[in-house]
């Protein structure tokens, strides 16, 4: 009887113990990180789950002991391993917690910026300096993503620009270029396939595409959002009048990147495909990426009797339905204020 009763309790103080010992390894593993702001962990391809903590250790971000992390992983943490990636860890989040992050490939959505009145080559500029893009643009894939374009649907295209989106995309690290670029022509195409049936009668747009040149030039001349709608209806009104448009952006974009900042007169006279105090109606293609507001405001312009406008220096302008008044408004603004 003596005997198993000593049994009994030698059983019972052996699971007592390996209770305590599940119980410290479970609340060790709960322990917050050592960071203080959120940090970025990147996981490479093969790393097993000991290899990664040993990672976040000599990184600093956590002092659990190298035996209760292996007893963890080896009894309680999930089967599967870490996934690669570049993971974000918050101050507060336990190491379990992060585990959990790597083993479900929650991995970190960084987010790139294109911005509606920039050129395709400085959006490139834009993607190229980014750490966590892969930039893989070249003339191979740019070639590829015109020929992707929908044309039979919305107009032919012979170049890049004008055919992304503007807006935020996000991203995990290390993805390709070409692959955000895709992206943004798709939500583009997506745009116009909801919005282009919907547009105002008697526009004078052969395509979407058209759409696409007439709002790229409503951005660069828009200074305060709101008077995107009338600027467009200004174009429309000279489009449907046979008049040129006459606007500056066109000339600066033929010029290339030999524009100094500097538009002359010998400027407005120069022949390019774009100077459109040269050419009439639309030039050959956009002439910057365009972001939703102006691809409404080309598809519904404002209805108004301005033929005109010149900058009055705020961001705004001044609108003239007749030369006279315009050319005494381009004194008033435009001139007077440099005498």
């Amino acid at each position: 009887m003596r005997l198993l009763v000593s049994v009994f309790f030698i059983v019972l103080l052996a699971v007592g113990a390996l209770l305590s010992a599940v119980y410290y390894v479970h609340s060790e593993i709960k322990q917050p990180l050592s960071i203080t702001s959120p940090s970025l962990v990147t996981i490479t391809s093969g790393q097993a789950g000991m290899q990664v903590v040993n990672m976040l250790a000599e990184e600093g971000m956590t002092d659990v002991h190298p035996l209760v992390t292996k007893v963890w992983l080896k009894f309680f943490a999930p089967e599967r391993g870490p996934k690669a990636g570049t993971y974000q860890l918050t101050p507060g989040m336990s190491l379990q917690q992060a585990y959990q992050h790597f083993v479900q490939g929650d991995e970190f959505q960084f987010d790139v910026s294109l911005i509606e009145g920039l050129t395709f080559r400085q959006w490139l500029e834009i993607l190229r300096s980014n750490e966590y893009i892969d930039f893989d643009v070249d003339n191979t894939q740019i070639s590829k993503i015109v020929s992707a374009w929908p044309a039979s649907e919305f107009g032919e295209a012979t170049s890049p620009e004008g055919l992304f989106l503007a807006d935020t995309y996000h991203f995990t690290a290390n993805t390709s270029a070409s692959v955000i670029l895709n992206r943004a022509m798709q939500a583009m195409a997506d745009y116009l396939r909801s919005n282009w049936p919907s547009r105002a009668v008697d526009l004078p747009l052969s395509s979407a595409y058209e759409a696409l040149i007439l709002a790229s030039i409503i951005e660069k001349e828009t200074g305060v959002a709101y008077e995107r709608p009338k600027i467009a209806g200004v174009f429309v009104n000279r489009l449907n009048k046979n008049m040129r448009l006459q606007t500056d952006p066109t000339v600066i974009y033929g010029i290339g990147e030999g524009f100094d900042g500097n538009i002359t007169r010998a400027h407005l006279k120069q022949k390019t495909p774009y100077n459109t105090y040269v050419i009439n109606g639309l030039p050959p293609t956009p002439i910057a990426m365009a972001g939703k507001p102006a691809i409404d405001a080309a598809l519904q312009p404002l209805p108004t009797d301005a033929l005109y406008f010149v900058s009055r220096g705020d961001g705004t302008h001044q609108f003239s339905t007749n030369l006279e008044d315009h050319n005494s408004a381009v004194y008033q603004y435009q001139i007077k204020k440099q005498d």
